[in-house]
């Protein structure tokens, strides 16, 4: 008899242990939940500048995500640019509207509903010793990521490559300018030779400007933004200006406007019956002249 609560114990200790274990897995993926919906989630060790490293990488991010505001995210974000050095090349705030409708609240006012999103696409240039910090500092807006690309194309052998190809033309035009100020006897051989020189001047200042610009992307990482909020519902009480009620003048002011109409009528009467003087004064001495005959007659 004793047999079966020994058993009973021992099955209640493995049961216990059993559900520990449970709620710490549980407590684990919540974690590590937590840790992949963080905003550290951003930011890749692509994006980290090697002190020590002897290879050079141009590096790009073009990131896409959800924020609360994104008026005051796009000031947080060139805040941090231009704290950490970098510069803004390029935004495009706008609002997209969905729908746009208006329905009637009184007889003189209407209800405008307007349902948009706003968004804006940034481009940004940062020193690629910052990059990851402005990353990380950008992440904090992040309300929901939608992707993030991170690239760090090695361009060391490309460098060296221009630079060999800048050597060799070095040489190759001075070789070319000591050919002409020595043998250059002929104007027609002069002239092929300085057209030979110029093209090789051509050839190494493209070589140099390409150098230039890699090394400027190297210098200054590239980050693109597309940056957008939740639909957002604006709602706004406007006049109805299609109630003719609205618009009708009052009784006082149309009794008003009526005398002042009528009398601009009689003034006009006045004017057209004043033109024809001349006719009226010619009836009159006619009718004068008719009645001075007629007394003398008598």
């Amino acid at each position: 008899m004793k047999t079966i609560p020994k058993i009973g114990l021992a099955i209640l200790l493995i049961t216990l242990a059993y559900s520990c274990k449970q709620s710490e897995n549980t407590s684990e993926n919540h974690v590590t939940t937590e840790e992949m919906t963080s905003a550290d989630v951003v930011s890749s060790s692509a994006a980290v500048e090697k002190p020590d490293s002897k290879r050079q990488f141009i590096r790009t991010a073009d990131v896409k995500f959800r924020v609360k505001n994104v008026t005051q995210s796009t000031y947080a974000i060139e805040n941090a640019t231009i704290k950490h050095g970098g510069f803004v090349i390029y935004t495009n705030l706008q609002s997209s509207i969905y729908k746009r409708e208006t329905s009637k609240i009184s007889q003189d006012s209407l209800l405008e509903t307007t349902k948009y999103s706003i968004e804006n696409n940034i481009t940004i240039r940062v020193p690629n010793t910052q990059l990851d910090t402005v990353i990380k500092t950008i992440a904090k807006q992040i309300d929901f990521l939608d992707y993030r690309v991170i690239k760090a194309d090695d361009v060391s052998l490309q460098l060296l490559s221009n630079e060999l190809a800048k050597n060799r033309l070095r040489s190759s035009v001075n070789r070319v300018a000591n050919a002409i100020d020595s043998k250059g006897e002929k104007l027609n051989q002069i002239v092929t030779s300085e057209d030979i020189l110029e093209s090789k001047k051509k050839q190494f200042d493209n070589k140099k400007i390409e150098n230039l610009s890699v090394l400027d992307q190297v210098n200054f990482s590239t980050l693109t933004l597309n940056i957008y909020q939740r639909e957002t519902v604006r709602q706004e009480k406007i006049v109805n200006t299609e109630n003719k009620i609205i618009s009708r003048p009052h009784l006082g002011i149309q009794l008003w406007d009526s005398i002042k109409s009528g009398w601009f009528i009689l003034e006009d009467i006045i004017l057209f019956v004043i033109q024809f003087w001349t006719i009226f004064l010619l009836g009159f001495v006619i009718w004068f002249g008719f009645k001075i005959f007629k007394t003398a007659k008598k």
